[in-house]
């Protein structure tokens, strides 16, 4: 089956928080937050739709064929077997981050993060009463590496004891090879800090690069690793609130279930069990289209700068559908031009000062929409740059 990506769906008046964050008068053109504008796989709306029609919403009981789907998706698409008890179902990957570091931490202790990251990351941190720890990243001919030497020194701190891992990464687009995994896990092994890994984005991985699991690369990997992953990215699933969290260890994940239990986030509803279940067993062909659909909006979004705007870089899109775009040439702030582009044009992307000190001057888009709604984008956004001439 073919599926249409190029369908306009309207979501203004749907309580959407990206496109209903504005008055409806004004012409906002939203590309900010991480979501799809794209209809889900119809194998989910159909088993969405059959259980609405029960009409009965009560208490959740999470069923076998629930983790079945996630494990049998895993092993066979990832080649990572686990088992069903090592997981820890709950309402989100940020409440998921939040419970681990509550559980593996005390207060003042150090956190390691891979600047510019995922802004939650900084808040999920304090709100723990830890410290964040940067491990900036590299920018080198638009795209991102891991400085090593850096990463050893900060792991060296007795006071750090963990590392948030992004994999892929947001906002810097970065699939990390496996031995770029494996030279983060060593450096932490050796420093006794433990690697907390948020898969998310893991189907969202285009043709030339592997998402590899980061406990799948061995023994010691697994066992020095919690592994936080959720379909909601890959199949527009945000709203239904759904996560697993992938611990073999029994005695790191008991401090995890009580703080999990503490946080109040131990429930899911029925609609996130359902929908996990679909995805995995039957919308494998709707994630494939997907993943082409957006790797050409994402040579489209190229090929407009590099014609119409050669002064600013695109950085190289490994995976996820956020594209991060160096604007320095412009010498505005982040936050300034953010700001300056929602008033002027409408257009509303997120400053890369959210991601860390390392983002200013950057730009961060969401490309997960269709092509005409990005052209619309890349129209307002050439416009306004031009405007400063």
């Amino acid at each position: 089956m073919k599926y249409d990506f190029d369908k306009i769906i309207p979501r203004r008046g749907s309580n959407s928080y990206k496109w209903d964050s504005m008055p409806a008068s004004r012409d906002i053109l939203p590309l900010w937050v991480a979501d799809m504008d794209f209809r889900t796989a119809p194998a989910i709306i159909a088993a969405l739709s059959k259980r609405v029609s029960h009409g009965i919403f009560g208490y959740t009981h999470v069923p076998d064929e629930y983790y079945t789907a996630v494990t049998r998706w895993f092993e066979r698409r990832h080649n990572w077997a686990f088992r069903k008890e090592w997981m820890i179902y709950t309402s989100g990957v940020v409440p998921a981050i939040s419970a681990i570091i509550k559980a593996l931490t005390a207060p003042g202790d150090g956190v390691v993060v891979q600047t510019p990251v995922y802004n939650c990351f900084f808040s999920s941190i304090r709100n723990n009463g830890c410290r964040v720890v940067t491990n900036p990243l590299r920018y080198v001919d638009c795209t991102y590496y891991i400085d090593f030497d850096d990463l050893e020194r900060k792991a060296a701190d007795p006071g750090v004891k963990l590392l948030l891992l992004c994999n892929p990464h947001n906002p810097a687009g970065r699939v990390w090879t496996c031995e770029e995994l494996r030279r983060i896990g060593e450096i932490c092994m050796r420093n006794r800090v433990m690697v907390i890994t948020d898969e998310i984005h893991c189907e969202l991985v285009f043709q030339g690069h592997t998402y590899t699991p980061f406990a799948s690369i061995g023994e010691e990997f697994l066992q020095n690793s919690v592994t936080c992953i959720s379909p909601s990215k890959s199949f527009n699933l945000a709203g239904l609130q759904i996560a697993n969290i992938i611990s073999c260890d029994e005695g790191v994940r008991r401090k995890i279930d009580r703080a999990i239990n503490i946080n109040e986030v131990c429930d899911v509803n029925p609609f996130g069990i359902e929908a996990t279940i679909a995805a995995y067993n039957e919308s494998e062909e709707w994630l494939e289209q997907l993943l082409v659909y957006l790797k050409a909006n994402y040579d489209y979004l190229c090929g407009f700068f590099q014609t119409f705007l050669p002064q600013i870089h695109v950085t190289r899109l490994e995976g996820t559908y956020l594209v991060w775009t160096d604007c320095r040439t412009l010498h505005i702030p982040s936050e300034t031009l953010q700001s300056r582009l929602l008033a002027e044009t409408g257009l509303w992307l997120n400053s890369g000062t959210m991601y860390g000190a390392e983002g200013e001057g950057f730009l961060r888009w969401n490309i997960a929409c269709p092509l005409p709604i990005l052209r619309d984008a890349l129209m307002r956004f050439r416009s306004f740059v031009e405007s400063l001439a």
